[in-house]
């Protein structure tokens, strides 16, 4: 797959992840706690009726450069174990506004660095989720680990207390790559622990990349990737670097040793679409790749992918999610709730019995309909008016007139390739991949008139 220059100067313009919708930047700060309190108990009605849990660990050692998530460097026990016990009081807090009826399908834990936690603390709290839930037969239970933390000894009590699922986060296997982003390479051989996690413990392995740091080379990168593919993990995930200097100015740091371009950082994903769809992995949204035997690939060619703030993930797994802890958003049916991100406050609230919200949501109809759209392009890369409508009991004219809808805007995106209509079905093309938040984008009425900041697409 070779992008063309007049197209990535075309589109690498600011545009939303949509990894929610509407993004987080829309999100208020002005609420009624009682409201929220009232969504709680309104979203054990609606659907998905599955429950999805995420844990946020704010905690690592030291920065990575490039990172965009919500962390605090501490090595200070006292804080740490305070947080624990305080996110234990969450969980419980949160479990009383909940159908005991409701069964759990994923908990995903993120950070952070989850594994930076003594393994103790981890344990007790899976104990109030095993203890104080009901789970389906086969849940997602997965955790991101930094490899440059994590042990075989560490990683056999992960699998002994149920998790199925360890994401990686190597980066790079470039070690000046590495350490100009201030990242620790792994500590135990990535194929070592790879082939023991996957064929003796019997669970499946993520191994995540980011493309768009510094010094980053095609031929290095290509080359990390065939490091990559030599392991065969299930899924591989080649992330975008969003440089937000704005937003985290810790990434002002990077810019002594030069960023790659934006021509530059489409050739090093190119080369990465290359050497792992040579090998056989499936391309999975934008960023994704998973082998053609993954649930995710035959979600895919089912059309049943979804996605929600973890990822990518089925049907099947999908659940509304609940956040535990500073800065984790719950995104349920009719409102998202962001919790706050500082930890005094943080446990303030949680001592007062009250969930700690720092900013809310309400989607009306309208925004529920183009979440609803986004989310099948984004997921399946295709789009049908009458599925869309029949969710919602409307007819498909309905639902383009609620997103203020032309086939006239697809106009560019069919001449330049990057998609098809068929019978006004939307194909999002191999190429078009590529593009698809600047397709999705074409479907929001809020990016009509915005003056809210993204990263650029690209």
């Amino acid at each position: 797959m070779k992008i063309a220059k007049e197209l990535l100067d075309k589109y690498n313009v600011p545009t939303p992840r949509y990894t929610s919708y509407p993004p987080a930047n829309y999100f208020l700060d002005e609420f009624k706690y009682t409201d929220c309190e009232q969504a709680l108990r309104d979203s054990n009605t609606h659907q998905p009726e599955n429950i999805s849990f995420y844990i946020h660990i704010p905690f690592c050692s030291k920065l990575c450069f490039y990172c965009g998530c919500n962390t605090h460097i501490s090595k200070d026990e006292i804080k740490i174990r305070d947080y624990v016990e305080t996110l234990k009081k969450e969980i419980k807090l949160l479990k009383s506004h909940l159908d005991p009826n409701r069964k759990v399908s994923q908990i995903h834990w993120g950070g952070g660095t989850p594994n930076y936690l003594p393994i103790a603390y981890v344990q007790e709290i899976m104990e109030i989720f095993n203890s104080d839930f009901k789970f389906i037969e086969h849940p997602e239970i997965a955790i991101e680990c930094h490899p440059g933390h994590l042990t075989i000894e560490y990683a056999d009590e992960l699998v002994n207390m149920g998790f199925n699922r360890l994401s990686l986060g190597l980066q790079d296997f470039n070690s000046d790559v590495l350490k100009a982003v201030n990242r620790d390479p792994s500590l135990v051989p990535v194929k070592e622990l790879h082939d023991y996690l996957k064929f003796e413990k019997k669970i499946s392995v993520n191994l995540d990349f980011i493309y768009g740091l510094p010094l980053q080379t095609l031929d290095s990168f290509r080359d990390t990737m065939e490091k990559a593919v030599a392991i065969s993990p299930d899924r591989l995930v080649t992330f975008s670097y969003a440089h937000v200097p704005w937003v985290k100015k810790s990434q002002t740091k990077l810019e002594k040793y030069g960023l790659p371009d934006t021509e530059q950082k489409v050739r090093l994903f190119e080369t990465a679409y290359e050497v792992l769809s040579q090998a056989g992995y499936q391309s999975i949204g934008l960023d994704h790749f998973a082998k053609v035997e993954d649930e995710l690939s035959i979600a895919l060619n089912n059309k049943s992918l979804h996605r929600n703030f973890q990822g990518y993930c089925t049907r099947e797994t999908t659940g509304q999610v609940y956040a535990v802890g500073v800065s984790g958003i719950s995104q349920l049916e009719n409102v998202y709730l962001q919790s706050t991100k500082d930890l005094s406050i943080y446990k303030q609230e949680i001592e007062k019995g009250r969930i700690p919200i720092e900013k809310v949501y309400f989607l009306d109809k309208e925004e529920k309909i183009t979440r609803e759209v986004i989310n099948e392009l984004m997921c399946n890369l295709y789009l049908n008016w009458d599925q869309i409508g029949n969710r919602f009991g409307i007819k498909a004219n309905e639902i383009q007139n609620a997103l203020n809808f032309s086939f006239d805007s697809l106009s560019p995106f069919i001449k330049e390739g990057l998609l098809e209509l068929n019978n006004e079905n939307i194909n999002i093309t191999d190429q078009g991949k590529f593009f698809i938040r600047n397709i999705a984008a074409t479907f929001d009425p809020k990016m009509k008139n915005t003056d809210k900041n993204f990263s650029k697409a690209l």
